[in-house]
Order: C-alpha cells, then structure tokens, then sequence
C-alpha cells in the first residue's frame, strides 16, 4: 500500500476520527450509504460494470479477503471524505460467488493508534486468541496502524500490527484493547501483515513487508509473535519500497511448492507499482526460494497490492487493486476513484525446472457470460457493455486487437512475433493528458513453451485484462474514452494460423448498495 509522506494534508484529523469512531458511528454509516446510494443510480461514464468499484470516495489495496460460511468477505482501503488518499479505513464487500457483491459499511475506522492501513483476516477456527464466545467462531483481522504524528516527528516506529475481530460473521468488528500486538523494532516501513495457519507446527505465520525485504515471525495466538526470518535482500526486484505480501501454498506432483507474493512500488515492469513473486520451499521458519528471478503476476500497469482470498482450502483466488500509483489520485473520475481486478483463480505451472504461477479469471464469471458469437469471418463485432473476446492460434502469430469508438479513441493490442511480446498500447485511448506518463505503449514477454498460443480478453468501461497463453502472461491496463469502446477488430498477416475468433458480451454486474443491519 502506498504511504502518503504528508498525510496531514488529506482530510480531517485524527482527533476529529477518534470523535467519529466513538460517538457518531452510526450517523456516519448512514450518509455514507444514503450518498453512495443516490451516486450508484446516477450516470457515471467510466464506472465499471464488470469490476468491484466503490460506490463513492477513495479506494486502494484490496485487503482482509476471507471466505466464511458460503460468504466472501472483501476488505479494502478506504477514505471516504474525498477521491484522493487521506486517513485509511477498512471499507467493506460482501459476495456469494465473487461477482456479485453488496456494499457493507465501514469495518475499522481510524483511532488513536492512528490510520487502518493494509492487513488480512483469518477464521480462528480454534480461538487460538480467545475471542471466541458462547460457541462462536471469531474472525480476526490482522492490520498495520500508521500513526501519522511518529511520522510527522521523523520517528520510526510509526507503524504497528494491531487485532479486532467479529463474533458477527463479519458485520461488527471490536477492535482488541491489547494492540498493538507487534510494536515496530525501528523500521520506517514496518507493514502489511498477510496470516496463515501453518498446521505443520501448529502456528500462525506472519510475513510482513519490512522495507526491502520480508520478514517472518510466528505465534501460537495471533497476540505474541516472535521473529523467524527474512526475505530478499538480495532477490527479485528493488526499484522500490516492499508491500502487501502474501505466502501460500500448491500441491504439485505429491510435492508442496509454496509462493510469495510482493508487491513493490515504484520498480514494476512497465513502470509504477506492480506485483512480483517467487516460488520455493517453506518449512515453518525459512523460506527458501527455487531461485530469485524477478517474476510478474501481472506484467501491466495496473494491478497491484493483490493478494488471496483466506480460508479457501486448495483453491487461491487472488485480487489486486486496479491501478498504478503514477496516476490513481488524477484519473478523470468525479465522485469515485479506483476499481479491483476481477478475481482470479491461480494455479502452478511447471517449465522445465522453473514453476510459474498462472492466473485466469474464475468460473464464477461464465454465469455473466452469454453465448459467444465467431467473428472469423469478418475479424470485427460490436458489443454493448462488458465482453469477453478469445482469440487462438495454433502457433505465436502477430496479431492486433483494436477496441475502438465512433470518437475514433483506441486501445490496440495483441503479440508481436519479432519480439516476443505481448502489448497493450493506450495512447490514443482518450483522455490522457491528466499524467504524462500514462499514455503509453506496455509490452510483456511470452513464458509458454507450448506451441499454440491464446489470448483472453476481458473488457469493460475503463479497462481491459488480458490472460495470455492460459493465464502464464497476464496484463491489466485501464483507460479512459469519452465513450465506451463498442468494436472490435483482429488483424493478422497470419490469418491462417488463427483457429479461434469469438466474442461474448457479459451481463453487467450492479454492485448492491448495503445492506440495513440487523
């Protein structure tokens, strides 16, 4: 997550919070959802209809994503008095099936340990903590507080992982009068804990983004942590700070082969944030990776902070946050800023002696999906709304997609035989000019050493996700057109080679406004 080094400039002061956050709850709640109610009826030109989107304000890094009793629980940093960054709360989405979702209110708001900055959640299953009462299961949320007057003072210990939980599925959370429960050691950027339940030694593992690296520590309780290891120093990629990481694990073969997510702002490949990974072995205690090459989960400009859904067993279906910290406080939305990724089921692949991790869009998404139409005829269509456009070839063929307006805006992109890459190029995409370095031109290589090659695109108001050689090569990017693109169209030198040309439009997908608490 990124960290405003002035968040004093942003909104109101903590002081005025901790009145919010005791006193007037409640009221607070209420207009927030009675605006975002009326802003979700009104005519809004870039608001996805596809992707998770709030309903009004400010929104960044996806976090706290849980599955519990049939429900999907999405967290994520909020700020609702304004569209650019300010004071961090925990908004808060509920799902049945990861494509629906129903605004929540407010889950944490800021206190006097300061702002609620990126964490995770996890069912405690056997109240290790004790918060469990009267038969009921607690979730415990695990976050940094960001306390903005250490940092306004030059201190270092300004961030601290702190606890609450709900007895409530999720509805109401109490935060835990012993926090913080990880008091920072003299690290600036101390944050970002992501918790799992490591049966093996009967423990829970924190891996939290400590600067430059990652470290580990464990505890029996989620209240008394000690410190295991650390990270790379010397791996992956260092253009910038370390954030948001995630440690999880496949079965392949027999074999457990576990993966570390890092996001890293700014150093990513096509510029900005961006989110890297590893794969190797973990055994309670070390972490030890295959190798240290730099990897991408997405090699586009905008997907970052993502992380896994808890609690999902062996299936790990990722989120991230759609958009670049380059440009997320400029884009042309009036009353809302930012949307998620579309989730994202991930899998291992196996190269040689190389695992990769692949991502494609869930199932879940074929319920939205209408019947697809072939265009290997004519190589154009039209489409209102979101669509999903598939493309195949039985070999790496050039090829270009042009998703176009009657404006004469455009999006191109597709694969470039000479260079091996796949691209996404936003130039001419419409409004542009709000930063200068977002109209652009990204590429990404191609990993598959199969044969055939296949392309998967996802398109909506302001954005496109491209899933490449069954997910091995993704790329996210959004854009902004004065109006939505409707046409499509293929191009190859290589036509033959093209066995596969088909569109499907998608049902646009209404975010709920909440829900009245019981």
């Amino acid at each position: 997550m990124q960290r405003m080094r002035n968040p004093q400039l942003f909104g109101m002061k903590l002081s005025l919070y901790l009145y919010v956050a005791t006193t007037v709850v409640i009221a607070a709640c209420g207009s927030v959802q009675q605006t975002a109610v009326q802003q979700n009826m009104s005519p809004e030109p870039f608001r996805p209809q596809l992707h998770f989107s709030p309903q009004r304000a400010w929104m960044n890094d996806p976090n706290g994503m849980v599955y519990f009793n049939k429900t999907y629980h999405l967290f994520y940093q909020y700020y609702p008095d304004s569209t650019v960054w300010g004071p961090m709360h925990w908004g808060h989405a509920t799902s049945a099936d990861l494509v629906h979702w129903q605004h929540q209110p407010i889950a944490l708001y800021p206190d006097s340990l300061g702002y609620i900055f990126s964490g995770s959640a996890v069912v405690d299953v056997q109240n290790t903590t004790g918060f469990g009462r009267e038969g009921k299961t607690p979730l415990v949320a695990v976050f940094t507080q960001h306390n903005p007057q250490g940092e306004k003072q030059g201190r270092l210990d300004f961030q601290n992982q702190s606890l609450a939980f709900s007895l409530d599925e999720g509805k109401t959370w109490a935060k835990y009068q012993g926090s913080p429960v990880l008091s920072n050691p003299g690290i600036r950027d101390f944050r970002d804990p992501k918790v799992l339940w490591y049966a093996d030694a009967n423990k829970w593992i924190m891996t939290l983004a400590t600067q430059d690296r990652v470290t580990f520590y464990s505890s029996p309780d989620l209240k008394n942590w000690k410190k295991e290891s650390e990270f790379g120093h010397l791996a992956g990629a260092h253009g910038g700070v370390w954030e948001c990481p995630d440690l999880f694990s496949f079965t392949h073969n027999g074999e457990k082969v576990w993966v570390l997510l890092v996001s890293i702002n700014p150093g990513g490949p096509n510029g900005g944030s961006a989110t890297q990974y590893f794969t190797g072995r973990f055994n309670g205690t070390v972490f030890t990776p295959v190798d240290t090459a730099t990897r991408w989960i997405d090699y586009g400009p905008d997907d970052y902070a993502g992380v896994t859904w808890s609690n999902t067993g062996e299936r790990k279906v990722f989120m991230g946050w759609m958009s670049n910290w380059q440009y997320a406080q400029v884009v042309p939305t009036k009353t809302w800023r930012s949307a998620m990724t579309v989730p994202r089921e991930l899998s291992l692949v196996k190269q040689g002696e190389t695992f990769l991790v692949a991502s494609n869009p869930i199932n879940e998404l074929q319920t939205v999906t209408e019947k697809p139409v072939s265009l290997a005829g004519t190589m154009e269509g039209t489409f209102s709304g979101p669509a999903k456009l598939q493309v195949s070839a039985t070999e790496p063929t050039d090829v270009t997609i042009t998703l176009s307006n009657k404006a004469g805006q455009r999006v191109t992109l597709g694969y470039e035989k000479a260079t091996g890459n796949y691209f996404i190029d936003r130039t001419a995409s419409g409004h542009t000019t709000f930063e200068k370095g977002f109209a652009a031109r990204h590429v990404a290589p191609r990993l598959s050493i199969q044969k055939e090659m296949s392309l998967t695109l996802l398109i909506d108001q302001s954005s496109v996700e491209l899933f490449a050689d069954n997910g091995l090569t993704v790329m996210t990017s959004i854009f902004f057109p004065d109006d939505g693109f409707s046409n499509v169209s293929v191009e190859s030198p290589e036509k033959k080679n093209l066995t596969v040309v088909q569109l499907s439009p998608m049902k646009p997908v209404i975010n709920q406004p909440p829900a009245a608490r019981q």
